[in-house]
C-alpha cells in the first residue's frame, strides 16, 4: 500500500526515507509498468488462457429487470436479476463476447457490485469450465426451465456456447451447509456464491464465498463434496461504517455505540490454485467489516488440513504462482470497501517468504482476479465492481515496488530514536498470442 505522512514534518520525513534508501541500498519505489488489454467490462471476473494463447474473461454482468432482493449497498439500493452476464475472448488483438444471456444481478439503476460468471478454467485436454456465481431463493426460478443458472459449474462449448451442468453448488449447500450456519441470508437467499475454482487432473476445486468453505467434483460430475470449512477468526476492537444521512447500515453492522470489542468473522475465501508443493492454496477476503491486515493465505493438504501461509493482507480475491514458485496475491482494495477507497495492490511471494509489491493502486483499483500468462507476466482483472468500466491489465514483473512495510520498521525505529512522530497509513514461459 503507499505510504502517506500526515504530520507537519512530512518534508524531513521524505528526506530520511531517501537517506535510508541510500544506506540500506534500497531504490526509491517505481510502480511496475501494465498496459490495458481489455476494456469496457462489465463486473470482470476471472480470467485465464486456452491452450491456443487467447485470454477469456468472465464478466458477472449489470444485472438486468428480474427479480429484485435487497443488495449490498449502504443506499438501500436493490440488486435485480437478468441475463447480462458474459464471456469475453481476447484474441489475436481482437476483444469480442463469445458467450452472452447469462445469469446476473445487480445493483439497479447503477449495474455496480455485479454477480454471475465468475470464473473460467481450461483442464488437460483444453477442454473449458464455466462458474456461476451466487445462489438464489431455492423456490425461485430466475430463467427459463434448462437455462443457465445460479450457483453452478457447466462444462462449455466454445463453438455454440452451450452449457452442460456438472454441479449444483447451491444445491449442495441448502442441503448440507457445511459451515453449519446461515442456510440462507437476510434475503432468504441460499448463502452460497461459488467464487472461483481450478482443476488438478480430472477434479475441480472450488472455493465458495459465501459457505466459507472448498468443494472438490470430477470432471465428470461425481463425487462432489466439501473438502474443509475454511477457518473463523476473533477480532478485536473492530472498525465498522457509520452511515452517512440517507444511508442504510449492514445488516452486520451494530447499532450506534454499541460496537463489541470482539466480534468473530467469517473466511470468505475467494480464490485457489494448487502450489509447486502439490498442496492447496487459498486466498481470504474476509468477512464484514473486512478488517485491514487481517486476511489470510492458506495452505490445505489433500485430507483439508488447513494452516495459515502467510497473513497480514486486506481483502484479498486472487493468488497463482508463477513457474518460479513465485505466489502472486492481490488486494481487492487496500482498505476495507465501505470506505469508498478502490485502490489495490499486486504482491508477490517469493518461496523464501520475502514480499514485494509490484504495483499498488497507480489505476489499479477494485481488483478480481489475476492469472499468469505464458509470458510470464501478471494478468489482472481491474475495476470489478464497475459497468463499462472493467479492465484486463498485462503487468510487467520486471519492475517491482519494495513492499512500504519494508521500509517501515527501519522508519519507525530511527524515528523512535529522534523522538519524530508517529506515521500513518492511507490507504508458464512462452508468448502470448493475445
Amino acid at each position: 500500500m503507499p505510504l502517506s505522512l500526515f504530520t507537519k514534518s512530512a518534508p524531513s520525513l521524505i528526506f530520511i526515507t531517501i537517506c535510508l534508501a541510500v544506506f540500506y541500498g534500497i531504490k526509491p519505489a517505481k510502480a511496475a509498468s501494465f498496459s490495458v488489454v481489455a476494456e469496457g467490462l462489465d463486473n470482470v471476473r476471472g480470467l485465464n488462457f486456452a491452450p491456443d494463447g487467447s485470454l477469456y474473461i468472465t464478466e458477472s454482468g449489470v444485472g438486468g429487470n428480474g427479480r429484485c432482493i435487497p443488495g449490498p449497498s449502504l443506499e438501500g439500493l436493490l440488486s435485480c436479476a437478468g441475463t447480462s452476464g458474459a464471456v469475453t475472448r481476447v484474441k489475436d488483438g481482437k476483444q469480442e463476447r463469445v458467450i452472452t444471456g447469462l445469469p446476473s444481478i445487480a445493483l439497479r439503476p447503477t449495474g455496480n457490485t455485479g454477480e454471475g460468471p465468475q470464473d473460467i478454467q481450461f483442464d488437460r485436454l483444453g477442454n473449458p469450465y464455466l462458474l456461476i456465481g451466487y445462489g438464489g431463493n431455492p423456490s425461485i426460478s430466475d430463467f427459463p426451465k434448462n437455462s443457465p443458472s445460479w450457483g453452478q459449474l457447466y462444462k462449455v462449448d466454445l463453438e455454440t456456447g452451450s452449457l452442460k451442468s456438472i454441479a449444483d453448488l447451491a444445491k449442495y449447500e441448502f442441503a448440507n451447509n457445511a459451515d453449519g450456519v446461515d442456510v440462507l441470508d437476510v434475503s432468504a437467499e441460499i448463502a452460497s456464491n461459488p467464487y472461483a475454482f481450478t482443476i488438478n487432473d480430472d477434479t475441480a476445486y472450488i472455493v465458495d464465498a459465501a459457505a466459507n468453505n472448498i468443494l472438490t467434483v470430477g470432471l465428470d460430475g461425481s463425487n462432489l463434496k466439501s473438502l474443509t470449512v475454511l477457518p473463523t477468526q476473533k477480532i478485536t476492537n473492530p472498525i465498522f461504517p457509520t452511515p452517512e444521512p440517507g444511508q442504510v447500515a449492514p445488516p452486520d453492522a451494530p447499532s450506534p455505540g454499541q460496537t463489541p470489542q470482539e466480534i468473530e468473522i467469517q473466511s470468505v475465501p475467494t480464490g485457489v490454485t494448487f502450489g509447486p508443493d502439490g498442496a492447496i492454496y487459498v486466498s481470504e477476503y474476509t468477512g464484514f467489516p473486512f478488517p485491514e491486515g487481517k486476511a489470510r493465505i492458506f495452505r490445505v493438504e489433500g485430507d483439508g488440513e488447513t494452516t495459515v501461509y502467510a497473513d497480514g493482507f486486506t481483502q484479498l480475491s486472487d493468488l497463482a504462482f508463477d513457474d518460479e514458485s513465485n505466489l502472486y496475491a492481490l488486494q481487492y482494495g487496500n482498505e476495507p470497501q465501505w470506505k469508498g477507497i478502490s485502490d489495490a495492490s499486486l504482491v508477490q511471494i517469493a518461496p523464501d517468504g520475502t514480499r514485494t509489491t509490484l504495483l499498488s493502486g497507480n489505476g489499479l483499483e477494485s481488483a478480481t482476479a489475476l492469472t499468469v500468462g505464458p509470458d510470464g507476466d501478471i494478468y489482472v482483472s481491474n475495476k470489478g465492481d464497475r459497468p463499462g468500466q472493467g479492465q484486463v491489465l498485462r503487468i510487467d514483473t520486471t519492475k517491482k515496488v519494495p513492499e512500504p512495510t519494508s521500509i517501515l520498521g527501519v522508519l519507525v525505529a530511527l524515528m523512535s530514536a529522534l523522538g519524530i512522530g508517529s506515521l500513518t497509513k492511507r490507504s508458464p514461459s512462452g508468448n502470448s498470442k493475445i
